[in-house]
């Protein structure tokens, strides 16, 4: 049986990935074909029910329940940190309902964060923020180029955007575990509902399988993940592996859940989430 197993092309996912796609893992009969997509293109395919297994914003779950499991196991959280809005200069977070707002892409759940933080800033049903989509890895360039006056930071950019001058405006993982008390809820590993039931299962257990075995074996998982830290050095891109793969990513349990629902439910009830899913 082939599975396509589709990810984003980062040095946490591909820590993550590595002993399953590599055969560190026994996979038995099922034969793993790993596709690598941006996140928000994946997010655009997982509404089209693409992929047998993808990994997913959670600002797209919502949007995509009718053709997706969502899995325990795989999910990326911010403990006390998380996408960064960043600019030249200080601002003070009022200012921000001025500004030209670089988003990685509307999908995500960056952007989600942020919307709730606009609504928090602004109050119901008020707007000033004028956003516009940009790929993740030019927000920075397109800031320093005038094109934008502030940008919305993921992945590597959230420990290097101090070395290129940018000032960090809010941490929305800062904001929301001041919120709720709760980790923010990321990404996830969706698991399309047509399939078999005890391929599911099956998929699952090989997936946190191989979780499992990157954190055991670290120093290995990290040298197969280098590639894909986008110039970060071997010490930034631990720090940033560790940070997202984690006890929690092996099965996020029922804080993970309660954050999960938080942020959908947070979500609707401000309007941003047209669907309202458990």
């Amino acid at each position: 049986m082939k599975i396509h197993i589709a990810h984003s092309p980062d040095a946490d996912d591909a820590f993550m990935f590595y002993p399953l796609l590599q055969g560190k893992i026994e996979r038995g009969d099922l034969e793993f074909i790993e596709v690598r997509e941006d996140i928000e293109t994946l997010n655009q395919k997982a509404m089209k029910g693409i992929y047998e297994v993808t990994a997913v914003s959670f600002h797209v779950f919502p949007y995509i329940a009718d053709k997706y499991l969502l899995l325990t196991t795989g999910a990326c959280f911010g403990d006390r940190y998380g996408p960064i809005v960043v600019a030249t200069k200080p601002l003070k977070p009022k200012q921000l309902l001025k500004v030209r707002m670089g988003i990685p892409g509307k999908m995500t759940t960056a952007f989600l964060a942020l919307k709730l933080y606009e609504h928090h800033l602004a109050g119901e049903g008020k707007s000033g923020i004028c956003y516009s989509q940009v790929p993740f890895d030019q927000i920075m360039d397109q800031i320093t180029a005038g094109k934008i006056d502030a940008g919305l930071i993921i992945h590597e950019g959230q420990l290097t955007y101090a070395d290129k001058g940018f000032h960090k405006i809010v941490d929305l993982g800062e904001w929301w575990h001041k919120e709720t008390g709760l980790p923010l809820p990321l990404g996830g590993i969706a698991i399309r509902r047509d399939l078999d039931p005890n391929l599911q299962k099956e998929a699952v257990r090989l997936v946190q399988e191989s979780i499992r075995y990157s954190l055991e074996h670290k120093e290995e998982a990290l040298q197969e993940a280098l590639p894909f830290a986008r110039g970060l050095d071997p010490e930034r891109a631990a720090k940033f592996v560790e940070m997202y793969v984690n006890e929690m990513t092996v099965d996020f349990g029922r804080k993970g859940a309660k954050a999960i629902k938080t942020l959908l439910d947070k979500g609707f009830q401000a309007g941003i989430l047209t669907e309202k899913v458990d």
